[in-house]
């Protein structure tokens, strides 16, 4: 356990968690962590951010260090589905990007409550696959509402018989919205970013009039016969810890090869805060290690 871990759960608890109780505007909630993302989260010397459009959707291309012989990186943000951009999560993948080699695209999907499911869904769908007809492979990955996203995107993609990913990878990804899952009542006391009294409205706020166990919203419900492996994280204080553990087992009983990663007392999405914690780093390079194996792999096939 690093000397970190401590004293940035507390801010976390002091500051992150009170502010999300207490803010319920959207556009107070995007502005409040657009500023943070800009103090807290610093990618490495080097990295080359890219605007670009992508079949009609904003994105962010992070360029750490691109091989050339790794896969694209599509990766979808965290922030409920309401607050979060590719820019509050550049740091992180241009730090990722550094470790596998592996260049990032992070689409600005479509967030509630403007625009509810599935215009997020409809957006990752159609970046993806105008990327996959470039050519090169690709690996999903996404935190909180952004790696249900992640997830529901690869469920869909196998439903529709396009060119799969390489694979799929979520930190303290989101992927129940119909609630059910123990920890959400159970780490009520112990999760120091989320807090347990806004999870309904949010979910209320991306689904609109969607039924909460639909597999593109909630894909813990979805189907992901044939899909390659997947990675998953979460931290045994997260309400959102059974949303992982059950998305693991789902996936295993179809088949599906799943490296799960339950750290202690770690907080929601800590790869974000990888210029602060040893840990983050740690996970990051977990992660890339991952890409690469996925990669030697495809190109053993």
């Amino acid at each position: 356990m690093s000397l970190m871990r401590r004293p940035l759960n507390l801010y976390l608890r002091l500051t992150e968690r009170p502010h999300l109780s207490r803010v319920s505007d959207p556009e107070k909630l995007r502005r409040s962590f657009e500023i943070k993302a800009r103090f807290f989260f610093h990618p490495p010397r080097g990295t080359r951010l890219i605007r670009r459009e992508i079949a009609g959707v904003p994105a962010l291309e992070v360029q750490g260090h691109d091989t050339g012989t790794t896969p694209l990186i599509l990766y979808f943000h965290g922030g409920g589905y309401v607050f979060g951009s590719a820019r509050t999560h550049s740091a992180m993948l241009a730090r990722l990007s550094a470790l596998s080699g592996a260049p990032a695209v992070l689409p600005d999907y479509r967030m509630a409550p403007e625009h509810v499911f599935p215009a997020a869904l409809d957006d990752a769908l159609a970046v993806y696959a105008a990327l996959a007809d470039q050519g090169r492979p690709i690996v999903l990955g996404g935190d909180s509402a952004g790696g249900g996203l992640a997830l529901a995107l690869l469920a869909r993609i196998l439903e529709e018989g396009l060119p799969p990913p390489l694979g799929c990878f979520a930190f303290s990804p989101w992927t129940d919205l119909t609630l059910s899952g123990e920890s959400l009542t159970t780490n009520a006391a112990t999760e120091v970013i989320l807090p347990p009294e806004r999870i309904a409205e949010g979910a209320q706020h991306y689904l609109g009039d969607a039924p909460a166990d639909a597999p593109g919203a909630s894909p813990l419900f979805a189907d992901f016969d044939g899909a390659l492996p997947v990675w998953l994280s979460a931290g045994t204080t997260e309400i959102l810890l059974d949303d992982t553990r059950r998305m693991t087992q789902r996936l295993r009983d179809q088949g599906v090869t799943v490296t799960e990663v339950i750290e202690t007392d770690l907080p929601h999405v800590w790869p974000l805060f990888q210029t602060l914690l040893p840990e983050a780093r740690a996970t990051l390079r977990e992660v890339a290690g991952w890409i690469n194996s996925l990669s030697r792999s495809s190109a053993g096939n």
